[in-house]
């Protein structure tokens, strides 16, 4: 029998609904549980999707799964992880009517006690530490008398993360003491209630609204800088043990906090080693993704955080051992691996739409391979309108970022 997957998304990602095709193809039973406008529901390989409710997530997760009682579950975002851990928290008070619930996130994510780390940016990188991972250090900012203290010992440039944000949100790259100040604030406050609103009508995604609502700070990290090129890992696992996975070198990206857009298919020893101590360490479950800096002088990679959930890149097929998918597909139906033909032998990734939004013209769409799902017209037309929300968006950003840097007198 064909297990059942249920892909629970809450932020409107393509690259969610290419892998329930991927999913799809190795031989799973697809549902979601997801937003109404959502790309999963633009893909024929989804059985059936789920409705999703922003301000009673846990209501929905909980629904879905009772609906579909899925083998296996599958975040395709950082929000729907965190949803997960809340339901997995709400479920284990109810007792015995909640096991069942509780041992399905479990089984899917991996072990609760690995829930507070994943997201707990200081508390991960002293576990990398632990396990004699190269990491840069990492401290927790509490406020601006901790900020001055970071950077009188660790000087500029210096890197501020917020926990629980995702796609670059929560990161800013400081140089001036004034910077760091500002950007400590923002990324502390909790958002903005007219970005939550416009999120939940414009782009149908309402995880801002109760953190906005409830006026909820966010904890705010400070990293050393490492000086390189970005690389990340993406990861298939069970119950700890690496099954399968994908290292590459990011070559272009959307804007300079966000995600990659372009990369380049890399072997590297010490990214998969670090990926899979960190697996076994947390004894995770299901898909992940590990970011990398390669330092300049010595192409030494810094691990610097974890994607607690399915990346961008883990429906690519690119032969044994470096297909996710497949390699999830064995875990779940107990059967042996079989991996999918390999898409491409060309090693530069242009991610759709990723790249073809950035800049139509981009010479990677042509000597890479270019990651159209032809095969699904329903979901290229989905991302071909994206585009115009993406140039918007990005045009506000502009306005925004030239009228900050005007200073009154």
């Amino acid at each position: 029998m064909k297990p059942t997957v249920l892909i629970a998304a809450t932020s409107q990602w393509a690259t969610t609904a290419r892998l329930a095709m991927a999913l799809a193809n190795a031989g799973c039973i697809v549902d979601a549980v997801c937003p109404s406008r959502h790309p999963l529901r633009k893909t024929s390989a989804v059985r059936q999707a789920h409705s999703y409710g922003g301000l009673t997530p846990l209501k929905s997760f909980a629904a879905a799964i009772t609906a579909t009682r899925p083998d296996f579950l599958l975040s395709g975002d950082d929000p729907t992880t965190q949803h997960l851990h809340h339901l997995y928290y709400r479920e284990r008070r109810r007792g015995k009517e909640g096991a069942l619930i509780c041992a399905l996130i479990e089984h899917s994510l991996g072990a609760a006690e690995s829930f507070p780390v994943v997201y707990a940016r200081t508390t991960f990188i002293e576990t990398a530490q632990e396990e004699g991972i190269r990491v840069p250090k990492t401290e927790v900012i509490e406020n601006t008398d901790d900020l001055r203290r970071w950077v009188d010992r660790m000087g500029f440039p210096t890197v501020l993360k917020a926990n629980g944000t995702t796609g670059g949100e929560g990161v800013r790259i400081v140089h001036t003491l004034e910077d760091a100040e500002l950007a400590f604030r923002t990324l502390q406050a909790p958002p903005l209630l007219a970005r939550a609103v416009k999120r939940a009508l414009v782009d149908g995604e309402e995880a801002l609204v109760w953190p906005s609502l409830l006026r909820r700070r966010s904890v705010v990290n400070a990293q050393v800088f490492v000086a390189g090129r970005e690389a990340t890992s993406a990861i298939a696992c069970w119950k700890g043990s690496a099954m399968a996975s994908l290292h590459f070198e990011v070559l272009i990206k959307g804007y300079s906090a966000g995600p990659a857009t372009v990369m380049r298919l890399i072997d590297n020893a010490e990214m998969s080693a670090a990926a899979e101590k960190m697996a076994r360490r947390l004894k995770l479950s299901g898909l992940h993704g590990f970011d990398f800096m390669l330092e300049s002088e010595t192409g030494n990679p810094y691990l610097i955080e974890i994607n607690p959930r399915a990346t961008q890149v883990g429906h690519l097929s690119l032969g044994p051992g470096r297909d996710l998918p497949a390699a999830l597909y064995a875990a779940v139906s107990g059967q042996a691996v079989k991996a999918a033909p390999t898409v491409t032998e060309n090693d530069t990734i242009a991610l759709f739409p990723q790249e073809w939004t950035r800049d139509p013209a981009s010479p990677f769409l042509r000597s890479g391979y270019h990651d159209v799902p032809w095969e699904e017209p329903e979901l290229v037309r989905a991302c071909l309108r994206s585009r115009r929300k993406w140039i918007a968006w990005r045009s506000q950003q502009t306005r925004i970022k030239t009228f900050s840097a005007v200073r009154l007198p």
